[in-house]
């Protein structure tokens, strides 16, 4: 398993606008095969930047949903609101503390 971190700078006057796209495809976005777990989280100090967490049970699962239908309509609306180009890591979990 592996965690996909992607940072998205949208514009201030578009923040609601993503906001509201992410919470109506968050569930279809966590429910996609190998999908194992999904975070949004802003940034305190910039209210233009947001970061999505997703947890994935294998790289092919990820290129799946990268390459669904489901995407196409996300991502591309999401790209009409950025404010910078997005930046993504896929990353290996190390030591977890809880």
């Amino acid at each position: 398993m592996f965690t996909r971190i992607v940072k998205l700078t949208i514009k201030q006057e578009h923040i609601s606008d993503f906001e509201s796209l992410f919470e109506r495809y968050k569930n279809d976005i966590r429910n996609q095969k190998g999908c194992k777990g999904l975070r949004l989280l802003h940034d305190k100090n910039d209210p233009r930047i947001f970061f999505t967490y997703s947890h994935w049970q294998l790289d092919a699962d990820l290129e799946n949903y990268r390459n669904s239908e489901l995407f196409a309509v996300v991502w591309g609306t999401t790209k009409r609101y950025f404010d910078a180009k997005a930046e993504a890591w896929s990353v290996n979990e190390m030591v977890t503390l809880d």
